[in-house]
């Protein structure tokens, strides 16, 4: 009994059994040490020994034998396999780091009045490539990387599918407005009911119910002719755009249609919200308009109008229910950027008086463009990029007023500070053509495409189907966040070949296109242009620009 009591007191209270319920008495004869098991087999845990932690090669230095060997002579054979490559890498590494601590050239930091031009013409003289053009000609390399062309297809396919289906609804709807009415609109209706009204007894309560006047609605609208299907199916479909620097009026997706009966036309806004929902409103209503400049203002729109890259001018004034974006500007400038080329063949060889009235001025006009531009692209070369986002950049610092409108001295100002100067002869005839109205200033969005030029509209299609894909909010401006999240650099051909990493192709780009921008986090859409027109200067083909944005964007 007495030995019970001692073995239990002797258990220590932190061992607890695993199985409690389980628990036997103990034995006689067992103690604390008897009750845990010793396991024969566990290993001995061996003292810490720290002279044992020693480096080989510090062994061989505390031992020191009478004729040691040379230090390092085991790496020797190595070394010398190694060198050359070790040299070219701390080459490498030495040039990004001075490129790194190089100041580029940002025009923003230089105002209208403290602008040192000494220095940015030296700099420009001394230095034809700065770090900035070498990090925008990167974005070129996805020219050389063939875009997966079942890929390309497949997406081609599904694009062409959803367009027809836009152009469809949007051609429906356009029907039922017009068609509908015409029948509504129907002055006849009241005229018809002024003569039932007529015979009207005195008391209305009392006369028969077939003489009340009923009418569903009262109008003032008067048709000057009935419309038909028929009528109406005579037409020419085509996409267009807003030519403005407001990123959400420059992405709206606009259908327009011209009607050869009667030379009208009209315009149909497409909006889209989510997957499901859409809505086609008109933006401007069917009338028969004229040009509003140029050579031929006065006169009225024809069919050789039409074209791919042709521009269609309206007064603001004649359209009140445009959005208040659009109003700020005296001209709505709408651009062509695709047409419907079977129905605009067939229009041309069924109509009789159509007529190519292209005069010999507007042709002299389209040479002298040609020509300027030509010269002012030959001295951008590969200076594109950083030329066309510092001139943008600089034309908006100069607009104080903010309404786009600059004057001819700003623009020989300009032409002189980027080296892009033309003769005096061309500039005054440039200034002519462009400043018909005979205004001292004039939109420098209009002048920078008349001098330098611009991409065709097959580039600026996907330029805006990028950004589009970027503008979630539908607000004409991204966030740098955003670019970063979206661009992707995995299939560019430095990154495939290891010589460069994604975060440094992204980086590189990212640094190009916010020197284009007036905010350090925030890129509209003329700034994403801007940047995009840069870079299709050097780049000759189509399909390789293209490349350009469908590799790194997805589209």
């Amino acid at each position: 009994m007495d030995l019970e009591v001692q073995v239990f007191a002797a258990s220590p209270r932190s061992q607890t059994q695993p199985f409690p319920e389980r628990k036997k008495p103990l034995k006689q004869g067992w103690t604390s040490e008897t009750r845990v098991p010793r396991d024969p087999c566990s290993p001995v845990v061996p003292r810490l020994d720290l002279g044992s932690l020693v480096d080989s090669d510090d062994e061989e230095q505390s031992v020191i034998p009478e004729n040691p060997p040379t230090p390092a002579s085991k790496y020797k054979l190595k070394y010398q396999q190694n060198k050359n490559e070790m040299k070219e890498e701390y080459k490498q590494n030495s040039q990004r780091t001075t490129e790194k601590t190089k100041p580029s050239i940002t025009y923003q930091q230089f105002p209208r009045d403290n602008v040192d031009e000494k220095c940015i013409q030296d700099e420009e003289a001394t230095e034809e490539l700065t770090t900035l053009d070498r990090k925008a000609l990167l974005q070129q390399g996805y020219a050389d990387n063939p875009y997966n062309t079942v890929q390309r297809a497949r997406k081609s396919d599904v694009e062409i599918v959803a367009a027809e289906k836009k152009k469809q609804v949007v051609a429906e709807q356009v029907m039922i407005d017009l068609l509908s009415r015409a029948v509504i609109s129907d002055p006849e209706q009241n005229l018809n009911n002024e003569k039932q009204s007529a015979r009207i007894l005195q008391d209305p309560k009392m006369s028969p119910l077939r003489f009340r006047k009923r009418t569903l609605h009262e109008t003032k609208i008067k048709t000057h002719s009935t419309l038909t299907e028929n009528v109406l199916s005579s037409k020419l479909q085509f996409d267009g755009r807003i030519i403005s620097r407001n990123g959400r009026d420059t992405c709206r997706e606009l259908m327009g249609f011209f009607f050869t009966h009667d030379r009208s036309l009209t315009v149909y806004e497409y909006r889209q919200f989510g997957k499901n929902r859409t809505n086609v409103l008109p933006f401007i209503q069917k009338n028969i308009y004229s040009h509003q400049r140029g050579r031929r203002k006065g006169h009225q729109y024809q069919l050789s109008d039409f074209y791919t890259g042709a521009n269609l001018t309206f007064l603001i004034s004649d359209h009140p229910s445009l959005p208040e974006s659009i109003k700020e500007s005296t001209l709505l400038i709408l651009r062509i950027t695709n047409i419907d080329q079977i129905a605009l063949n067939s229009l041309k060889t069924d109509s009789e008086d159509h007529v190519c009235d292209v005069t010999s001025q507007e042709a002299s006009d389209r040479l002298l463009f040609k020509t300027v531009q030509d010269a002012v692209k030959a001295k951008l070369h590969q200076r594109a990029v950083r030329i066309m986002a510092g001139l943008g950049k600089y034309f908006k610092q100069l607009d104080k007023e903010g309404n786009g409108l600059l004057e001819k001295a700003d623009f020989k100002h300009a032409l002189q500070l980027f080296n892009l100067e033309v003769s005096e002869k061309d500039f005054e005839s440039l200034w002519l053509i462009l400043n018909a109205n005979g205004s001292d200033k004039m939109d420098y969005g209009e002048f920078k495409r008349a001098i330098i030029g611009e991409m065709n509209e097959y580039r600026k299609s996907f330029v805006r189907k990028a950004f589009m894909n970027l503008d979630f909010g539908k607000t004409g401006s991204v966030s740098i966040t955003d670019i970063r999240k979206c661009y992707c650099a995995r299939k560019h051909p430095h990154v495939m070949a290891g010589h460069s990493t994604e975060e440094e192709i992204r980086s590189s780009f990212l640094e190009t296109l916010k020197n284009a921008c007036s905010q350090s986090n925030e890129v509209s859409y003329c700034e994403f242009e801007d940047y995009y027109e840069g870079l299709s200067i050097g780049i000759a083909d189509d399909e390789d620009f293209a490349n350009i944005l469908r590799i790194p964007w997805g589209i």
